[in-house]
């Protein structure tokens, strides 16, 4: 029976510039690299707290996953991460020059605020953040 989701994996062509933005920029914890040298590859852990497998899929055939999946075919298409404070993180994150796919957070799926992060701005990974209503 699976439980949990244990971890997402994400290529990163600079590892402590990443590490850096996971954990000074999003504010995760970080609990350290290790080597797999049958792999070959350096790994950084940020473990988080409960999580879910979100399948999106175009509705009506429309918008910017039928995009994604007609030039991609599927795929990992982003990491969301929970804030408590979106009006907060947004103007830091615009601070550090992060830029957005849009000007303010939107209302999106469980009725939560969401934006996204350009690809650009995190190796070329969509990053949404969602605030869920009070």
């Amino acid at each position: 029976m699976i439980v949990a989701l244990d971890h997402i994996a994400i290529a990163v062509p600079d590892l402590e510039k990443s590490i850096k933005r996971f954990l000074e920029d999003f504010g995760l914890e970080y609990k350290g690299t290790e080597d797999v040298p049958a792999a070959k590859t350096s790994t950084a852990f940020f473990p988080l707290p409960e999580t879910s497998i979100e399948l999106v899929h175009p509705l009506n055939g429309e918008g910017p996953i039928a995009g994604y999946l007609e030039k991609k075919g599927g795929g990992l298409h982003h990491l969301c991460f929970r804030s408590d404070d979106i009006d907060a993180d947004v103007a830091r994150l615009r601070e550090k020059g992060y830029r957005f796919l849009s000007d303010e957070p939107t209302i999106g799926a469980h009725n939560c605020r969401v934006i996204f992060i350009h690809p650009k701005s995190c190796d070329g990974v969509l990053i949404e953040l969602n605030q869920p209503p009070k």
